[in-house]
């Protein structure tokens, strides 16, 4: 375990992460999912974490490993079309992931991930969280409207607003 690392996860209070995704940007990111999923039959889920839990620090957890552990958690897996999103924000360590179901990961691959993630990453380098975060779900809700139009009846399967943990 890095002491420093440890160090930075555990003296952040919760509060932190609400700081820089306030009510008024918790409820445009809300809109925006709600949006973005009436023209797809994909499922998106924003999670924003401010320090890992004690325990992932002390095995040396990445975001990327914590990220695949909540999407499990949250059932992004288990969506009617395998079209399931995590985006996952991890504040101290300014990492975004984003984990996807295998079916829209297959048509998209790691390369789109990425890119989105690293987009992200930049308009959160420069403060601007809420644009940061908008932009990330146009992107992905174009290319899962792309991949995934509505047939008929399209389910909310998962719940839109975002997950401050």
């Amino acid at each position: 375990m890095q002491w420093s690392r440890f160090l930075r996860h555990s003296a952040l209070p919760h509060w932190w992460s609400q700081r820089q995704f306030p009510p008024a940007a918790q409820q445009a990111i809300t809109a925006a999912i709600a949006a973005s999923e009436t023209r797809h039959r994909g499922e998106l889920r924003f999670v924003v974490e401010g320090g890992l839990p004690i325990a992932d620090l002390w095995h040396g957890r990445s975001p990327r490993q914590r990220a695949l552990e909540l999407f499990a958690q949250l059932g992004v897996w288990d969506t009617q079309d395998n079209s399931g999103v995590l985006i996952y924000v991890q504040l101290v360590d300014r990492r975004v992931e984003i984990v996807a179901d295998r079916g829209i990961d297959a048509r998209l691959g790691e390369s789109f991930w990425q890119s989105v993630c690293r987009d992200m990453e930049t308009a959160f380098a420069h403060g601007d969280f809420l644009r940061g975060a908008l932009a990330a779900i146009e992107t992905i809700g174009g290319e899962l409207a792309r991949h995934y139009p509505p047939l008929g009846d399209n389910p909310n399967e998962l719940p839109d607003e975002p997950l401050l943990l």
